[in-house]
Parts: structure tokens; sequence; C-alpha cells
């Protein structure tokens, strides 16, 4: 495993090195200073990493997709800056978000600068598969704007199932680990069997990750999370924790305060005592717990999609890859 965290740090500091690249030289500084502020946070680097073990693990070359594997770092990164403005959050792993350090139309400039700099990225890339990969890149920039657009909807309706919440974060997540997998595989020149196993691969994990997401920002250690725990229930989000709540939660007392809580007619502000409340309610009902499970039965689906690979020559690393964002704490 020691093995497989040593390649990860290396892809991590080959593509810092690139979006570092990305804005030397540029002008007007206006523009690029926010992008370089937000490119040089060096975050985990999940998506660009798993690009680059998906083309690894079928054969191909890893260097051939370091540079795809930053295209959808930047790319993103794009969705980040455009979500912060969308939700007016302050602060994005700690640190100031571009709208509140700058203002809201040098984010939104920046923002689809972003995409135009992720495309170049991408065109340097060598395959004789690059019409599908641009494809393939293009494809999950429709379906995360898709499922943003949902997730906005879902913050004006009382009317939101589980069904309704895994069909939205597979576009606004698993789509982009989807595009990582894929194109990591048509840059190996893997067969389409094989993209598609990937796909699926990253489906799952993709569902799981978010999942794991919702629990954290209730569970998490705050320094750690980068921001505030609890601050999809104080934005009355429909997390799959509240949604299984609804399924679990028996008793009437208990419903109903969650039912007030997590109503869109209100507009009280949510305080540490209400969400302490919320989490001990779903102690009690075994919210968290059912969440910690689907979490895990996504990760297995996730793995069990990589053994119908053909001639890989190595799965290990994307398993060690889902093992590793299953037991990420923040």
């Amino acid at each position: 495993m020691t093995e497989f965290l040593k390649k990860y740090d290396y892809y991590k500091s080959i593509v810092d090195k690139i979006l570092m690249e990305v804005t030397v030289d540029k002008k007007p500084d206006s523009l690029y200073k926010p992008i370089d502020y937000i490119l040089s946070w060096k975050g985990k680097r999940i998506r660009p990493s798993l690009l680059i073990f998906s083309c690894e693990s079928m054969g191909g070359n890893p260097e051939k997709s370091f540079n795809a594997a930053a295209a959808i770092e930047i790319l993103h990164n794009f969705t980040l800056v455009h979500d912060d403005i969308m939700d007016n959050a302050d602060t994005r792993r700690g640190r100031e978000t571009i709208h509140k350090k700058w203002n809201t139309d040098t984010a939104i400039l920046a923002g689809d600068e972003m995409i135009g700099l992720a495309y170049s990225l991408l065109a340097k890339t060598k395959s004789e598969n690059i019409s599908e990969i641009f494809q393939t890149f293009t494809n999950g920039i429709i379906e995360v704007c898709e499922g943003q657009a949902f997730d906005k909807e879902f913050e004006v309706s009382d009317n939101v199932n589980l069904d309704d919440y895994l069909m939205m974060i597979r576009k606004k997540t698993s789509r982009l680990l989807e595009v990582c997998t894929v194109i990591g595989g048509y840059i190996a020149n893997t067969n389409s069997e094989n993209i598609e196993v990937l796909r699926m691969y990253a489906e799952n994990l993709g569902t799981a990750f978010q999942i794991n997401d919702d629990l954290l920002d209730l569970t998490a250690d705050e320094l750690n999370f980068g921001k505030k725990i609890g601050g999809d229930i104080r934005e009355r989000k429909k997390t799959y924790l509240a949604l299984k709540a609804n399924q679990l939660v028996t008793d009437k007392d208990d419903l109903a305060f969650l039912n007030n809580l997590f109503s869109i007619k209100k507009n009280f502000e949510i305080n540490d005592a209400d969400i302490n409340k919320v989490k001990n309610i779903y102690e009690k009902f075994g919210v968290i717990e059912n969440t910690r499970q689907k979490i895990s039965d996504y990760t297995n689906k996730a793995n069990d999609c990589l053994k119908k690979l053909k001639n890989s020559t190595d799965i290990n690393s994307l398993v060690w890859f889902s093992e590793m964002l299953l037991n990420r704490n923040y």
C-alpha cells in the first residue's frame, strides 16, 4: 500500500507543477491572480490522480495522461468557483473564496477562463482517441452543470426523495470521476468493454464519495474538514442522511423536529444546538450507521466492477484508491 501512496503523492506533485505553470507570464493580473490563487491550494487532487491510475492500470504510459489529468483538475476547480458564488460561501478549504477575496464579477470570469485553460491542456494529450477524449470531457461538463441545476432545484422543494438525490449526485459528482477513468482508458487505448467497466467503477465510487462527503459534513473534525461542521444542515440541504432519516426515524416528535427544521418554508437560523440534536436523532435511529454501510456498499460495488476488466496490467492501484477515498476523514 505504501507503493501506491508514493505514486499518489508523486502524481499529485506532477499535476501541481503543471497547474503552477498555467498562469505564468499571463496577463491581466486581475484575471490570472485569482486563478493562480485557487489552483495553488494543493488539494487532494483526487480526480487527476484517478485519471492517471486508470491509464496506468490499463497498460498505458502514465506520462501521456499528465496534461489531461491537470485539465480535469482545472475543470473541477472551475465548478467550485461557480458553486461558491451560488452558495454564497465565504470559505473553501479554510481560505477565502474568490468572490469574497475579490468580487463576484472576477470570480465568474475566472471560472469561465478556467474552462478555456482546461481545454488548452487537454489538447496537448497525444492519443489516437483524441476525439473520444474531447467528447467525454465535454459531456462531463454538461452533466455536471445539469447536476448542479438539480441540486439548486432541490433546495427549494420539499418533495425530494432518495432516488432524486442519487440521480443528482451521479450527475454532479460521479460523472466527473467517470470522465477521469474513461479518459484514462482512452489514453491507454483499451477496448470499449474495459471503458464501460471503468465508467461503472467510477459511477459507484463517485456515489460513495458524495455520500461520504454528506457524512463528513456532520461527523468530521472541523479543523481537518476546513469548514464549519453541519453546513449542509444550516443550508437545509437534501443530503443522503436527511432523506434517509425520513425513512428511519419513527418517533413523532423527532420527525416533526426534522421536518420543521428542513422545511423550505422556514427561514429561521439553524444553530449549533439544532445541529447537535439532529446528530443525536441520526445516531439514535441508525441513520449514521446506515450511511456508513451505504458508503461501504457502493465502494464494494466499484471494486467488484474492476474484476471484469480484461487485459489490465494491475487493478490493485484502483482498489487502493477506492479504499483511500472510503477511509478519508476530510
